[in-house]
């Protein structure tokens, strides 16, 4: 009997199911958007039941596509979550009810607690050592904290041991297996890495940043591994796949990693969504980044196996820029017209657009950075600034390889890349123009479902090991390459006007 292996991806902007075979070929997906909710300027939330809606929509549909196939629920033997990470929930463990909508991981809400917690230690990099991230906005504590102080209905419930706390990862689990009729309260190792809250070494939680950061242990999930069996399906709202094991948990960056087949210490692979997210497989080796770079968990395959870590440059925003200019903006009309503007210019007319729309992440961690647009003449039209708009992700990724680079000492050779801007031949073309290395784009593009999804399937033995993993899709998988089509002089010119506006746009906010 042919054996199924599910994917949950829940993203920042919409919510997937893909179900492949044991070939890892895609049988059927469904996808569903959902509403950004915006209540002020810099903050953003999610309706976390809406999300669950989604979650149980996307798999009833993509059920029904495989079962016009022929397949039943007996061939799906397991499934795996992948999702936005960071993105912050509380809940009542009794009514099983939100206590707040999510707090969404590009939300800055928190900005006063980190810049009161910076003060306080001395430097955004105190907990760096032990957690692997700077004092950000990004992080889950500080938002979870954020909660606790502005939310009484959350403090309430600490108080009355009825509030639970998870990633989105934790919320679909507990959901899934039960919720108040004895949902499973856990979250992944990789989503964990993510809160401030967990100690990299060790990968349990942190008393030191538990208590520097004013957050109850006992809200906190328990942390597992990323391919383990968390539990089955019990809820009813899921009578669909009512029984199969929940058997693989990845945050979505490390789930492109491994979709990727990033195994090896030393691969760096891209992904080009909402963000931009580059994630360096270091194997074994915890390495603290002196060039802005985060220092998180890759994933780690089964309880008793060890935990692999990673380098990470987090961009806030890549595809939201091009979102930005259909929705705001309305200069197009859809996300993919931005290609065919862009191609109608040789360059960008030497205008630069620096979207920092609620501040840069990697290398620079400026919160008072604000997004421009320089570089502006009477002969530029909006498809230098369509181009500029292309550029400024690529730029942006050029400035994480650079620091992964300097932070190992080590050229690297090659770029594999994966998410929905990868679709453009352009844009790929003008990311491998500025970096001068390959870039290499696999057929089989949605490598954040197939992370989760190969972890969900090693969990049940669906397939034995990653060598095995590995032979299949080296049979089936086509690459394209880009190369590099300009000189080195070029290059480095382009790079120093990038560096020239990135600066103007600090010191915006006080």
């Amino acid at each position: 009997m042919s054996q199924l292996v599910g994917a949950i991806d829940q993203g920042t902007t919409s919510t997937r199911f893909l179900v492949f075979n044991e070939k890892l070929n895609l049988i059927a997906s469904h996808q569903m958007e959902f509403e950004q909710i915006n209540p002020k300027e810099g903050w953003t939330e999610h309706d976390p039941l809406k999300i669950l809606e989604t979650v149980q929509i996307c798999i009833s549909e993509s059920l029904k596509k495989c079962k016009s196939q022929g397949y039943t629920i007996e061939n799906l033997k397991s499934i795996g979550i992948t999702n936005q990470r960071e993105t912050t929930c509380v809940w009542d463990k009794i009514t099983g009810k939100p206590l707040h909508n999510a707090i969404v991981w590009l939300d800055m809400r928190n900005q006063q607690i980190c810049n009161d917690l910076i003060q306080k230690f001395g430097n955004q990099d105190h907990f760096k050592e032990i957690c692997g991230l700077p004092i950000s906005t990004y992080f889950s504590a500080t938002k979870l904290n954020w909660l606790i102080q502005n939310v009484p209905e959350v403090k309430t419930a600490i108080d009355e041991e009825r509030c639970l706390f998870g990633t989105i990862d934790s919320w679909l689990i507990w959901n899934l297996t039960g919720g108040n009729q004895g949902g499973n309260h856990v979250t992944d190792v990789t989503n964990a890495s993510r809160t401030m809250l967990m100690d990299l070494k060790s990968a349990k939680w942190s008393e030191k940043m538990c208590e520097s950061l004013n957050i109850p242990m006992k809200i906190l999930p328990k942390i597992c591994s990323s391919c383990e069996i968390y539990g089955n399906v019990k809820n009813p709202i899921f009578n669909d796949i009512l029984n199969v094991p929940i058997a693989g948990c990845l945050g979505d960056q490390q789930a492109a990693l491994v979709g990727q087949l990033c195994f090896s210490s030393g691969q760096v692979k891209n992904t080009y969504g909402t963000g931009c997210f580059m994630l360096k497989n270091t194997g074994t080796n915890i390495i603290n980044s002196t060039h802005g770079l985060l220092t998180t968990v890759a994933y780690q395959f089964g309880p008793d196996n060890p935990v692999f870590y990673a380098l990470e440059g987090s961009v806030a925003v890549a595809g939201h820029a091009i979102q930005w200019l259909r929705d705001k903006i309305q200069m197009i009309d859809s996300a993919p017209q931005i290609d065919e503007f862009a191609a109608k210019v040789k360059d960008s007319g030497d205008v630069y657009f620096v979207p920092a729309f609620s501040g840069l992440f990697c290398p620079y961690w400026r919160s008072d950075a604000r997004g421009i647009i320089v570089g502006l003449t009477s002969f530029t039209n909006k498809y230098h600034l369509a181009r500029a708009c292309l550029e400024s992700t690529c730029f942006q990724a050029m400035e994480v390889l650079k620091a992964m680079e300097e932070d190992s000492e080590i050229k690297i050779k090659e770029l594999r890349v994966d998410g929905g801007m990868t679709k453009s031949d352009l844009c790929m073309q003008i990311q491998a123009d500025l970096l001068g290395i390959n870039v290499i784009r696999p057929s089989q593009i949605e490598t954040t479902a197939l992370g989760a999804a190969l972890s969900a399937g090693l969990g049940v033995k669906v397939w034995d090991s990653l060598d095995q993993i590995k032979q299949i899709l080296n049979e089936h998988s086509e690459f394209t390459i880009f190369s590099s089509k300009i000189d080195e002089k070029e290059r480095k010119q382009r790079f120093i006007k990038w560096k020239k506006a990135v600066e103007k746009s600090f010191n915006w906010i006080d």
